[in-house]
């Protein structure tokens, strides 16, 4: 399969290296110019719970338009470059390209939607990952729990379970699902309540769920993301947030989330898109966010320290 990995970062990479191992044709698109021409001179080198060793064969390239000719295109970019991406593909894909998003947070495909004309859009969940650069060229992660796959419309089709098959044949564990919107929720709760504590008081996941204080403001934010997906409609797996985040979290408590990584090496967020929403859903449905409200401002002063 032809596939195009657009946004190389840790995770992007990881997929890259995974899907290119399978014998799939991979380009690893992404702005890091020193990261794509490391790829391209010496191949990919990949660490972690998978073993060692260097993947050769992914076209790395700064250009969008080498996606133009995929079948699959994996948005894999932060959120907040989502539309701006699907919007560059306008016009420019194969009438039968998917186009697979897999990202924290909420509004991914509604993004894509809005800059992109397709009725071929995928969502994707990534759950018990946890992933780096070490430096350019180089990939590390720490665990491959599951990706979760749907119809962004629901259902399960042909084309859904022929992408799945690719994935799980590169050796990712895959399950494909009627409602996405449920799995996208219930990871995106985990992020709220851990990722965001973690961001604000720079911890790692054990730390915020050792510390009381820290683990009661992490309750709070997923208790009201929690509370804000069910007044939507949203139909949880589960009915006890706290005893999630804490299931979640106990499986890699060494993991420190990408919105700390990002303010650590001085790069905007995706806070919006996560502890952000939480407000904005529940303003939606007649509730309030205290937490994360303050944890979205705690958050956002931080990047103005090095934004301004």
């Amino acid at each position: 399969m032809k596939i195009a990995i657009i946004g190389a970062g840790a995770m992007g990479s990881v997929y890259a290296a995974f899907l290119a191992e399978a014998g799939n044709k991979v380009w690893a698109i992404d702005l890091w110019r020193e990261h794509v021409d490391a790829i391209n001179q010496q191949g990919l080198k990949v660490s972690g719970v998978s073993g060692e060793r260097t993947v050769n064969g992914i076209n790395a390239s700064t250009d969008i338009t080498a996606a133009h000719s995929c079948e699959l295109v994996v948005i894999a970019t932060k959120a907040s470059s989502v539309a701006s991406v699907a919007g560059s593909l306008q016009g420019r894909l194969r009438d039968d390209a998917l186009i697979l998003t897999i990202q924290n947070g909420l509004g991914a495909g509604e993004r894509i939607k809005s800059s992109l004309e397709s009725a071929n859009i995928l969502l994707g969940v990534a759950g018990g990952f946890g992933a780096s650069i070490p430096q350019p060229g180089s990939v590390h992660h720490n665990g491959m729990e599951l990706i979760r796959l749907g119809e962004m419309d629901g259902g399960i089709t042909d084309r859904l379970e022929r992408v799945a098959d690719t994935w799980q044949s590169a050796g990712f564990n895959v399950q494909t699902y009627e409602d996405i919107n449920q799995l996208i929720w219930e990871k995106f709760i985990c992020n709220v309540g851990l990722s965001g504590a973690a961001a604000a008081f720079n911890r790692n996941l054990g730390e915020v769920m050792d510390d009381p204080l820290l683990w009661k403001i992490a309750s709070r934010l997923a208790i009201e993301a929690y509370e804000a997906g069910k007044a939507q409609g949203i139909h949880f797996s589960f009915s006890d947030p706290i005893q999630y985040l804490k299931n979640f979290g106990s499986k890699m408590p060494d993991a420190r989330p990408s919105m700390l990584l990002d303010l650590k090496a001085q790069r905007l967020t995706e806070v919006d898109a996560i502890n952000g929403m939480v407000p904005q859903v529940a303003k939606a449905q007649g509730l309030n966010a205290p937490y994360n409200e303050v944890i979205t401002a705690l958050i956002k002063a931080k990047e103005s320290e090095f934004s301004t």
